[in-house]
C-alpha cells in the first residue's frame, strides 16, 4: 500500500491534524483574538537526579521560555499547551496517582506530560491559571 493510500483510508497519521483549523480563543470577540484568557506555566514535576537537561522543580513560562526546554519535551508539551491555552480541559484525572489533576474552570487547571526521551525519565506539569 502506498503512503498516500494508507493516510487516506485509515485516517491515521498527521493528515487529520494538518487539516484541523486553529482553535480560536474562547469568548474572544472579533478583533480581540489576541487577548489572553489564561497564563500557562510549566514545571518539571519529576526528574532523575542525573538528568542531562532539566532538574526537578525548574519552572518555565509559556511562551517566552519555550526555547529553554529540551526539544523532546517541547514537542510533547505542544499539543497539550495549545489545548489548555484555548480553554480545553482534558477529562482524565489520574485519581489516586501522583499525577492527579486539578480541574477548576474558575482558577487553576493542571495537566501532566511525560518526556518521550527514554534516557530522561521526567514528567512536566502544565499549570493553566485563569487571568
Amino acid at each position: 500500500m502506498k503512503r498516500r493510500e494508507f493516510l487516506g483510508k485509515s485516517g491515521c497519521g498527521l493528515a487529520g491534524l494538518m487539516a484541523a483549523p486553529i482553535l480560536p480563543v474562547p469568548g474572544a470577540a472579533a478583533g480581540q483574538a489576541g487577548e489572553k484568557k489564561y497564563k500557562i506555566d510549566i514545571e518539571i514535576f519529576e526528574a532523575r537526579e542525573d538528568s542531562w537537561c532539566h532538574k526537578k522543580g525548574e519552572k518555565f513560562k509559556y511562551p517566552q521560555d519555550m526555547g529553554k526546554l529540551c526539544p523532546w519535551l517541547r514537542s510533547s508539551l505542544h499539543d497539550f499547551v495549545r489545548l489548555l491555552e484555548n480553554g480545553v480541559t482534558l477529562p482524565w484525572k489520574y485519581e489516586g496517582t501522583p499525577y492527579e489533576k486539578v480541574i477548576d474552570p474558575d482558577g487553576v487547571t493542571t495537566e501532566y506530560v511525560r518526556c518521550p526521551d527514554p534516557t530522561a525519565d521526567f514528567v512536566a506539569k502544565i499549570i493553566r491559571t485563569k487571568v
